[in-house]
């Protein structure tokens, strides 16, 4: 949103970064008739979801892309979090601190009421996480490479996790 917001010169307009519901009410607009919206395609559908309902609430007129505008794979595996929290008790999800999509990840895991922690690598794991654990879920955000996760899956293994 920064480089995007960067770019902006519109003097007749404006661009306002939001980030929650909230957000929305403390808006001030040059012209409600006259908006639309854009969504950072990496967020929450949850959360991208609650904000647009907000927008639309108080801006009826407002105009934005399709409701699954949010891109797929970030949809697919927030999806594949929801049903692996249902199973697991602690997910561990691969993935940089920095990336908003694994943070997404992790953070609907907990959502759920679940043990879920964001790391790095497999050297990231500490053993009371999983200890007497019968169910470990393991995920990875968009740009994880798959050793990474082999590696995570291994070290399950070693400290004594099944398949």
């Amino acid at each position: 949103m920064e480089g995007t917001m960067g770019q902006y010169s519109n003097p007749e307009g404006g661009m306002y970064l939001v980030e929650s519901p909230d957000d929305v009410w403390k808006l001030t607009v040059k012209n409600e008739e006259k908006l639309s919206f854009m969504t950072q395609t990496t967020l929450s559908v949850d959360d991208t979801s609650d904000v647009i309902d907000a927008l639309r609430k108080r801006f009826p007129k407002i105009v934005g892309p399709r409701k699954d505008d949010i891109c797929y794979a970030t949809t697919n595996r927030q999806e594949a979090v929801r049903a692996l929290a249902e199973q697991a008790e602690v997910v561990l999800v691969v993935g940089s601190k920095n990336s908003s999509n694994s943070n997404r990840l992790a953070e609907l895991a907990q959502r759920m009421g679940k043990r879920a922690f964001l790391i790095d690598d497999a050297k990231d794991i500490q053993e009371e996480w999983v200890k007497e654990v019968k169910c470990v879920g393991v995920t990875a955000g968009a740009s994880a490479p798959d050793i990474l996760v082999q590696n995570v899956v291994a070290r399950l293994q070693q400290l004594g996790g099944g398949e």
